[in-house]
């Protein structure tokens, strides 16, 4: 299986912390040159200095925030100027509550910074890949595409827009190599994860510990992910080895998401 990645560049979004940074550490791993993009420069920095470079990589990162679309369309066409062949995209989440009681404005912050950012980024480096005929587009979504997540609701809706985007993608970019793919993540180790815990031990009177534990209860692994699980399902689809896989939500969720 030839998962090397070596002359191979990765724009790699949401990477100072949990699965971006996770992911672009592997990917550096497997040979890849990386360009991280956040919008914190010192976090941006401290994640450059952890990058893999045995194979002779030169990684760099841009500063970008995705809560303003035409300030990011800006950046990006002042400064991608490399032919890319991996994007990953990936943003932190809206903040949970139930769907009914969200402002208008929610919903066109997070359409903002999930799909039109996204389309950005394709349209950026989309030439580039057409021109390699080697295209690998991952888009880290959520579980709730599949199996909708109660307390979620902005999220829920965003997020199925941008599993439809994606599909439709997979189908116009396939023909040229490029393929488009989203990787569902369950409950993962991460900060965001953290706060989500305190917010449900509130609600129903725990601790976060508690109720860390009863989601732990629910899911089949008995336990969480870490970043790196979830970085693994992305390096193998940004390889060569997942050329023919194109156009699919894979969860990698312990188990938990129920349906098919």
């Amino acid at each position: 299986m030839n998962l090397n990645l070596k002359n191979k560049n990765a724009l790699i979004c949401g990477s100072t912390a949990g699965i971006g940074k996770a992911s672009a550490i592997e990917l550096a791993a497997l040979g890849a040159n990386i360009t991280l993009i956040a919008r914190n420069e010192e976090k941006l920095k401290n994640v450059l200095s952890e990058l893999p470079t045995e194979n002779g990589q030169n990684h760099n990162y841009l500063l970008a925030d995705f809560s303003e679309p035409t300030t990011l369309k800006e950046t990006l066409s002042a400064n991608i100027n490399k032919n890319y062949h991996i994007l990953l995209n990936n943003t932190g989440g809206p903040k949970g509550g139930p769907i009914f009681n969200a402002n208008l404005s929610e919903f066109t912050a997070a359409f903002s910074q999930h799909l039109l950012c996204n389309q950005l980024l394709v349209q950026a480096v989309v030439a580039g890949m057409k021109t390699n005929k080697y295209g690998r587009i991952i888009n880290i979504i959520s579980t709730s595409v599949k199996q909708p997540i109660e307390g979620l609701g902005v999220s829920n809706t965003i997020r199925g827009a941008v599993a439809n985007w994606s599909k439709t993608l997979a189908t116009e970019l396939g023909p040229f190599g490029i393929t488009v793919n989203n990787v569902l993540p369950g409950a993962t180790a991460t900060e965001r994860l953290d706060q989500i815990m305190v917010n449900i031990g509130k609600k129903i009177g725990k601790s976060p510990q508690e109720a860390s534990e009863l989601m732990k209860s629910i899911i089949p692994a008995k336990r969480f992910a870490e970043p790196e699980e979830i970085a693994h399902a992305v390096v193998f689809l940004a390889s060569e080895a997942a050329g023919y896989i194109n156009g699919i939500n894979l969860p990698v969720d312990g188990g938990r998401t129920k349906s098919l």
